[in-house]
C-alpha cells in the first residue's frame, strides 16, 4: 500500500479511504494530517500551555512520532523558527484578520503562525503550506475554523516577507527592529544600550546582533582538559573554533554519537561559556590555589570544565547548586572528573554554608534574564518581561556579594551573566564596588589575551576591564564577565 504523502513529501495521518460503512453509505471524510505538521503543532502548544522549553519538548515530541532524519530536521526548523518570528508574523496577520489577534482561538493562532513561517521562511511551496495547516486545523479545531485559516493565510501568501515587513512595520528605528527581526521593543532598546555601552554603536551592529538572535546556533563541544583533545573532537567531525582552546564547533550528526561526548570526557556547551570559565582559572594569584567554588554550579557544564582545569592544578571544586534537580544534574555532568570535585552540595549561594574567606577562585554564574541566549532559547524573548529586573538584579547583588565573602583575600571572583543588559551587568559590578572598598576590577580582556590558545577580540566590556561577547560578533551567546580582585 502506498505511504500517503503531500507533495512535500511527509507522511500523513488519517488519510481517506474508500471503504464504506453497512448500508452502503461511505464513511465521513476525515481530515488528512501531515505527522511532521502535526507534531510541530503539538510543540507548539506544549510551549504555550504548559510553558515547556522547545529545546527540551522537542526531542520527545520527535521520538513519539517516530521522526527521524529530513522529517525531524523540518520540524525543528518550523518550531524553532516560528517561535523566534512570532513578533513578525503577528504584526502580518493582524494584517490580514478582521479581528484583533487575541480575539483568535489559541489553536488556531499557533496554526496561523506555522503556516506563516512556512509561506514567509521555508522553502515550502504555497499550496502545501496552505493545504497542510488548513487540515491541520480541521482535524485539531473544527471545519469552521479550517476554512478562517485558508482564507487568512491566502492573504499572507499575497506578498514576500520583506515586502510585508515594509507594510506593517513602523517607521521608528526600535519599532521597525522589533518588527523586523521579531524582538519585543523593550528588548531592542536595552540590547541598543548595551552595544553602545560596549562602543558599539553603529546602526548595523543592532541589526546584526538581532539577526544572530535569530540563527540557529551551531553545537559546539567542549574538550575538558586532561581526558580529551581538540584533535580528538575534530577527528570525529568538528573543527576547532580558534576562539577556546577546548573548543570544537560539530558540523553535522548526533553530538551524542561522538566518543568522547558519550563518555563524558566531553560535553556539549557554548564557547562563550567556555571562555568564562578558562579566563577565571587563568588568572594568576599569589599565595595558595587549592579550593575553588562553583556557586551557582546547575547544569554543571561549568563546573566539568573547571573541574578538569582544577585538577591539572592539583586544586579541587566545590559545586554548589540551590535547586536539587539541578544538583543531581551537576553530579552527572561532572561523573568524569569526581576526582577533582571536593562535592556537590545542595546550598543557597545568598546564604553560604561555608565560612568566609574560604576559596581561593570562584564562579558567580548568576540567574539572569537569559537575553543573551535568545538564538537557543526562542521562546525567552516572549516570557520575559521589564520587571523581572527588579527581581533578577538584588539577587545578582546578593549572590555577588556572598562571593566576594567566600574567597580569600587576594583570591577571584569571576561574576558572570548570559546577559548584556545593562542593569545586569554594569549596575551589579558598580553597585558592588560601591558598596565594598576590598575590591578592584581586574583587566579581564588581558586576563583572556594571556591565555595560550584564546583568540577573542573585540570584546571589551562596559565597564572597563570587563568582557562582554556578542552572538554577531563572536558566535556565542551574549557572555558578560567581570574578574574581581578582593584585597
Amino acid at each position: 500500500m502506498p505511504d500517503p504523502r503531500n507533495r512535500s513529501g511527509h507522511r500523513k495521518q488519517g488519510a481517506r479511504t474508500g471503504a464504506k460503512r453497512p448500508g452502503g453509505k461511505p464513511p465521513a471524510p476525515r481530515a488528512r494530517v501531515d505527522v511532521p505538521r502535526a507534531a510541530a503543532y503539538d510543540v507548539m502548544k506544549a510551549v504555550r500551555v504548559d510553558d515547556a522549553y522547545t529545546n527540551l519538548v522537542l526531542p520527545h515530541v520527535l521520538r513519539e512520532a517516530g521522526l527521524e532524519g529530513r522529517d525531524a530536521a523540518f520540524v525543528t526548523e518550523l518550531v524553532s523558527g516560528t517561535i523566534r518570528r512570532q513578533g513578525t508574523y503577528d504584526a502580518i496577520l493582524r494584517a490580514c484578520v478582521d479581528r484583533p489577534l487575541a480575539k483568535v482561538e489559541a489553536k488556531v493562532l499557533d496554526a496561523l503562525r506555522l503556516g506563516a513561517h512556512q509561506l514567509l521562511s521555508m522553502r515550502v511551496p504555497t499550496h502545501a503550506a496552505i493545504s497542510t495547516t488548513v487540515d491541520l486545523v480541521r482535524a485539531r479545531v473544527g471545519q469552521g475554523p479550517a476554512g478562517f485559516t485558508n482564507a487568512v493565510l491566502r492573504k499572507v501568501s499575497a506578498h514576500e516577507l520583506d515586502q510585508w515587513i515594509r507594510r506593517v512595520a513602523p517607521t521608528d528605528p526600535v519599532g521597525f527592529a522589533a518588527i523586523a527581526h521579531s524582538h519585543p521593543q523593550w528588548i531592542v532598546t536595552a540590547l541598543s544600550e548595551a552595544l553602545a555601552a560596549c562602543g558599539h554603536r553603529d546602526e548595523s551592529d543592532l541589526d546584526s546582533l538581532l539577526g544572530a538572535d535569530n540563527d540557529n546556533p551551531q553545537v559546539t563541544l567542549v574538550a575538558r582538559p586532561g581526558i580529551a583533545t581538540v584533535a580528538e573532537l575534530a577527528e570525529a567531525g568538528g573543527e576547532a573554533t580558534g576562539l577556546s582552546p577546548y573548543a570544537v564547533r560539530l558540523t553535522g550528526g548526533d553530538p551524542g554519537a561522538v566518543p568522547a561526548v558519550a563518555e563524558g570526557r566531553a560535553g556539549v556547551q557554548d564557547e562563550g561559556s567556555q571562555v568564562v570559565a578558562v579566563a577565571l582559572a587563568g588568572v594568576q594569584l599569589l599565595g595558595g590555589d587549592e579550593n575553588w567554588l562553583d556557586a551557582c554550579a546547575g547544569p554543571g557544564g561549568k563546573s566539568a570544565l573547571l573541574a578538569a582545569l582544577a585538577a591539572q592544578r592539583g586544586a579541587r571544586l566545590l559545586a554548589s547548586e540551590r535547586q536539587e534537580h539541578r544538583a543531581r544534574l551537576v553530579a552527572r555532568g561532572t561523573r568524569t572528573v569526581a576526582s577533582a570535585l571536593s562535592g556537590v552540595v545542595v546550598a543557597d549561594g545568598t546564604q553560604p554554608a561555608w565560612r568566609p574567606d574560604t576559596f581561593d577562585r570562584v564562579l558567580v554564574d548568576a540567574p539572569c534574564s537569559g537575553l543573551g541566549a535568545l538564538r537557543r532559547r526562542p521562546e525567552a524573548r516572549w516570557r520575559r518581561r521589564p520587571k523581572d529586573l527588579a527581581d533578577l538584579v538584588p539577587l545578582q547583588q546578593r549572590l555577588l556579594d556572598r562571593a566576594l565573602d567566600s574567597v580569600r583575600p587576594g583570591g577571584v571572583v569571576a561574576y558572570v551573566t548570559c546577559s548584556p543588559v545593562l542593569a545586569e551587568t554594569q549596575g551589579v559590578v558598580e553597585h558592588t564596588l560601591a558598596a565594598r572598598d576590598d575590591v578592584t576590577v581586574l583587566d579581564a580582556v588581558a586576563s583572556l589575551t594571556a591565555i595560550d590558545g584564546m583568540a577573542v577580540t573585540d570584546c571589551n566590556g562596559p565597564v572597563p576591564g570587563t568582557v562582554q561577547l556578542w552572538p554577531h560578533l563572536h558566535h556565542t551567546d551574549a557572555m558578560f564577565l567581570a574578574l574581581l580582585h578582593k584585597s
